[in-house]
């Protein structure tokens, strides 16, 4: 295209009470076509839409409907093949379609843009784009969901540490401790879920804030793009963007528990847990170290967070003073809000692919376990059970781990005597409560740790995906 008509092109769509040419600085600095070209295949499909109305309603002819039809989708299957020139002078991704379509067909295409606006267009491309990414996220989170299930099925017996302060507190087995990850993962898609429905809501309609005087159908409109229902205030139509801020603080929320997750996994395959091995494939080696096998997908997500969190606190700062209804500013929610959904989903993608091939170093998971007297609160709730007030029990469970400490041993190698000796409730039976596997098989109620109440809530799981 060349771009001295470019421009004046553009300029013929909105210059009628301008004295003067845009300044070319002023032109590309206010141009968004650099990234809302993303927004294409969405503005098509709504401008197709929206021609259909039109017609419905009576504003176009078929004829003119079946021209309108015809280029844009040339236009789109252009785009798609990177066929399509697009042009800083036309501004964004709205008229650039819009000029070609005049273009290619002719003056019926600028009857395209009757009963609308830039405005409530913009708005109705945000919440498609959005919409379908959702849909993508949520189908990798359901596939990382699928594959959390499966490892905790497998793993439903296999002990290790539960940590508190990250220091060794009571054992639980890996299946329990993966179903916690699937717990917080449950919460996000229910959160994206709630998240959609209010992203599903049709502004087109509201022209640039106040509705439009042409006969529109805009119930119609929204059964074509299959939007649940639509926006019922105008002035809100255009400008509210509370939906992409939502969108972003669940993404947030999300993307905070992969980060407690990738920090783990950093943790247990560093030498000094030595937990789990993480396959090739998803490490890197190091320029200089030979031996060095770096998990960098877990630290790239562990670090990708902290740019989803700082697009939310943008979003959140760019709209916070803005008065009703439309503003510039709202042009640049679009590059955080990409980036977050492009993030959150590849996040996802690479979870997906990483945590279902995770393989288990169980004899290390179960040595650790046997450390830092994982134990002593089974010994106490013993000797509850054998009558002893919970208090007192602490108590002389705590000087029998003063005890092992001193001899350098676990309170499972401690003799009766030295345990009788600090309560006579003591009897050869608590070498059974003393192991890994009584500890584990104690907590047997929902919610426990428990190797049948971890195969329970997989299967609760499975019901619910």
């Amino acid at each position: 295209m060349d771009q001295k008509k470019g421009e004046n092109e553009a300029q013929g769509m909105w210059d009628g009470r301008f004295t003067e040419a845009t300044d070319a600085f002023v032109q590309e600095f206010t141009a968004s076509v650099g990234f809302d070209r993303a927004l294409a295949a969405f503005d098509i499909a709504g401008s197709i839409a929206h021609a259909t109305m039109l017609e419905k309603v009576g504003v176009l002819t078929s004829q003119e409907l079946d021209a309108i039809k015809g280029g844009l989708v040339s236009i789109g299957r252009d785009i798609e093949r990177g066929q399509f020139e697009w042009s800083v002078a036309l501004e964004d991704v709205h008229m650039n379609v819009e000029h070609v379509l005049t273009q290619r067909i002719g003056d019926v295409g600028k009857k395209l843009h009757t009963g609308r606006s830039r405005n409530d267009q913009v708005a109705t491309d945000v919440r498609l784009y959005l919409r379908d990414a959702v849909d993508r996220i949520v189908s990798q989170l359901t596939r990382l969901g699928n594959g959390i299930l499966d490892l905790a099925e497998r793993e439903a017996g296999t002990i290790m540490p539960g940590f508190t302060h990250l220091q060794v507190a009571q054992p639980v087995t890996f299946g329990h401790h993966l179903m916690a990850w699937y717990a917080m993962l449950e919460r996000d898609r229910e959160r994206l879920a709630s998240c959609r429905r209010r992203i599903n809501v049709l502004p087109l309609g509201a022209a640039a804030l106040a509705g439009t005087s042409y006969p529109i159908d805009r119930e119609y409109v929204a059964e074509l793009l299959g939007f649940e229902g639509i926006a019922e205030n105008s002035l809100d139509a255009v400008s509210d963007r509370d939906f992409a801020i939502e969108f972003c603080a669940c993404a947030s929320l999300a993307m905070m528990h992969f980060s407690r997750w990738a920090e783990e996994m950093i943790l247990w395959t560093g030498a000094q847990f030595d937990f789990i091995n993480l396959p090739d494939r998803f490490c890197t080696g190091s320029s200089i170290m030979p031996q060095k096998k770096n998990p960098d997908v877990p630290e790239l997500v562990r670090g990708k967070s902290g740019r989803v969190f700082g697009h939310l606190v943008s979003l959140l700062t760019l709209m916070k003073g803005q008065p009703l209804a439309y503003n510039k500013d709202n042009q640049e929610d679009k590059e955080p809000l990409f980036d977050v959904a492009r993030t959150f989903h590849d996040s996802a993608m690479a979870f997906a692919d990483m945590i279902p091939a995770i393989e288990p170093k169980r004899e290390n998971m179960r040595a650790a376990a046997m450390q830092g007297f994982a134990t002593a609160t089974d010994l106490a709730d013993y000797l509850v059970r054998k009558g002893l007030p919970f208090r007192d029990a602490h108590e002389v469970v705590g000087k029998l781990v003063a005890a092992a400490i001193d001899q350098g041993c676990g309170l499972e190698a401690l003799p009766l005597e030295t345990m009788q000796a600090r309560s006579p409730l003591i009897d050869v039976d608590v070498f059974d409560v003393l192991t890994l596997e009584g500890s584990v098989a104690s907590r047997n109620h929902t919610g426990g740790t428990a190797p049948a109440q971890v195969r329970a809530a997989i299967e609760r799981a499975r019901r619910r995906q």
